[in-house]
């Protein structure tokens, strides 16, 4: 639901109200202070780089190894004869096309792993607010798209209160990614 859409359905819900002379029950939650804070989210992380701090091991061994070939061209280049130059400037292209396929395996793979726990994430912290607002009978509560709330009607903390009491919802055995 976009901001404007969200506005537009509190304004309507504000100009019924004082005509079916209804108390309406509002409440807001700070989307953003819940995937920091909630322990869902801090174990999604945690998962996370877990699962590919394997493959993160190995990006950075690559880097290094291409670094040391590249200082020994530089150093050693001027003294090699043709043939250890071409060999060397061949090594350095390989482990280069390498490196940067291995790295753009790695980003897509993780921020493909990313979205599949935040939206597992996003649905437990839906199924928080709805089970909020149904106990403690509010008529809306929103969390995307407000551009002020005051303090009364913030839920957060309690939105929070009731994801810690969950624990890990998420929690999944973390599957090695390599």
């Amino acid at each position: 639901m976009t901001g404007k859409m969200v506005a537009l359905l509190f304004a309507a819900l504000l100009a019924v109200a004082p005509a079916a002379n209804a108390d309406l029950k509002i409440g807001y939650v700070n989307a953003s202070r819940l995937l920091d804070e909630s322990p869902q989210a801090t174990d999604v992380s945690k998962r996370l780089k877990q699962e590919f701090s394997g493959r993160e091991s190995d990006l950075l061994a690559k880097q290094k190894e291409l670094k040391k070939l590249q200082d020994q061209m530089t150093r050693d280049g001027s003294v090699m004869s043709e043939a250890e130059h071409s060999k060397l400037d061949h090594d350095i292209l390989n482990l280069q096309r390498d490196l940067q396929r291995s790295n753009d395996e790695f980003r897509d793979d993780l921020n493909l792993r990313k979205n599949e726990e935040m939206n597992k994430l996003l649905a437990v912290i839906q199924t928080a607010i709805e089970g909020l607002g149904k106990e403690q009978n509010y008529d809306l509560i929103v969390y995307e798209g407000v551009a002020y709330s005051s303090a009364a009607i913030d839920l957060t903390d309690k939105v929070l209160e009731r994801l810690r009491a969950l624990g890990n919802a998420l929690a999944a055995p973390a599957t090695p990614n390599k």
